[in-house]
């Protein structure tokens, strides 16, 4: 398998989790990293673009066919590689899980994410302090809405849900990882924090980080 990522997207961030979670049951098998540097837009220069038009990270490349979009990815690693599962099997829990997982990549992350940041900044002119006061709006209105889910069902601050590690958990730890790089205070939200301080400690999420990725050198 080969997947085209970049060590600070999202994106990328939760598939790289997802392999790392998986790495027992996929086996000997080599998973390479090719980097794409979105901060000098490889995404849209033509050798990237002849192997996914979309022009976004991350994409797998594997059996001979092309996967794009995170969550998509993280769905055919969950039926191709099912243990440990990412998603549990009966409909409603499953269902609860997919809904946070949503949250966070259709409605928080794309508000956030480096294309919108980049048109604000170089496009509508906006400022720094304009810029800041944007991603903090989206994460406090998102993370709320979270927070109040988790507690809703009585989560104990290790994982999303059932405690055990889930799609959700996948999705949320990259999401929260970015909004303490931009300095957004999540204190609000202890059960959000308790959850990525307990992801953090795992082995499979730390070897997942931005920062032990190679084009993060």
């Amino acid at each position: 398998m080969k997947l085209y990522s970049y060590y600070r997207s999202s994106a990328a961030y939760r598939v790289r989790i997802a392999l790392s979670i998986k790495q027992s049951s996929i086996g000997p098998q080599i998973i390479d990293q090719q980097a794409i540097n979105l901060l000098a837009d490889e995404q849209q220069q033509p050798p990237y673009q002849a192997i996914n038009p979309e022009g976004l990270v991350p994409a797998l490349e594997t059996d001979n066919t092309l996967i794009t979009q995170s969550l998509a990815i993280i769905e055919y690693l969950d039926q191709q590689y099912p243990e440990p599962r990412l998603l549990p099997i009966s409909p409603i829990a499953r269902a609860h899980v997919s809904a946070l997982s949503y949250q966070i990549a259709i409605d928080i992350h794309p508000l956030n994410n480096l294309r919108v940041l980049k048109y604000l900044k170089n496009i509508l002119m906006i400022n720094d302090e304009q810029k800041q006061a944007w991603y903090q709006h989206w994460i406090d209105e998102g993370f709320s809405s979270i927070e109040k889910k988790l507690e809703n069902e009585q989560c104990k601050g290790h994982y999303c849900f059932e405690e055990k590690v889930s799609l959700a958990d996948i999705c949320l730890v990259p999401q929260v990882y970015n909004a303490l790089r931009f300095n957004c205070d999540i204190s609000a939200y202890p059960l959000i924090r308790s959850i990525y301080q307990t992801c953090s400690e795992r082995n499979d999420f730390k070897q997942a980080a931005p920062e032990q990725q190679a084009d993060a050198r």
